[in-house]
């Protein structure tokens, strides 16, 4: 039996894709420190840091779930741009493909926007969804912790995308 961090999961804010930032990513690895062991904080930051591909050999089912659902969605935008090239797509795709018709809808949604943001957002809420849905029977594990450290990335990359200054990148495109 693993195990149970009930006083410190009940004490991290609710996460909502839409919402704020509440604290960085680094800042959730500090107050993991002294209340999660050393290599599940390891784990934690392994899993937020590393490719997909790279973490297939990770234990935990949760993160294998993650790893996989990643790849497959990568590997659907890898079909999706291969084929509008003319070019076979077996020399880009990772192992393990599992093809699947949602994920392969979802990619096709996000290659077919005309807006990159709005694509970005749909491959986003997307993985958002996934880990919700991953998170279902875990409520004070290590799993739960995981699933939030994941979140808590995806909101981190949105803080960062929506704070950009974007007169000024507008006009570094427009010149060059």
């Amino acid at each position: 039996m693993g195990a149970y961090y009930t006083y410190f999961i009940s004490s991290l804010p609710m996460l909502s894709f839409s919402s704020k930032l509440p604290f960085s990513l680094e800042d959730f690895f500090a107050k993991c420190k002294g209340l999660v062991p050393e290599e599940k904080i390891d784990l934690l930051r392994a899993a937020c840091q590393r490719e997909p591909h790279l973490l297939q050999a990770a234990s935990g089912h949760t993160l294998g779930k993650w790893a996989n659902f990643e790849i497959a969605l990568r590997n659907e935008l890898i079909r999706a741009r291969a084929h509008r090239k003319k070019i076979d797509p077996l020399a880009f795709v990772r192992l393990p493909d599992w093809p699947d018709a949602h994920i392969s809808h979802v990619a096709m949604s996000a290659y077919r926007s005309t807006s990159v943001l709005d694509a970005e957002k749909i491959l986003d809420l997307e993985r958002w969804n996934f880990l919700e849905s991953l998170n279902t029977s875990h409520y004070f594990d290590f799993d739960s912790l995981l699933v939030y450290a994941l979140k808590l990335k995806i909101m981190e990359r949105w803080d960062k995308i929506q704070s950009a200054d974007k007169e000024s990148l507008f006009n570094a495109t427009v010149r060059n």
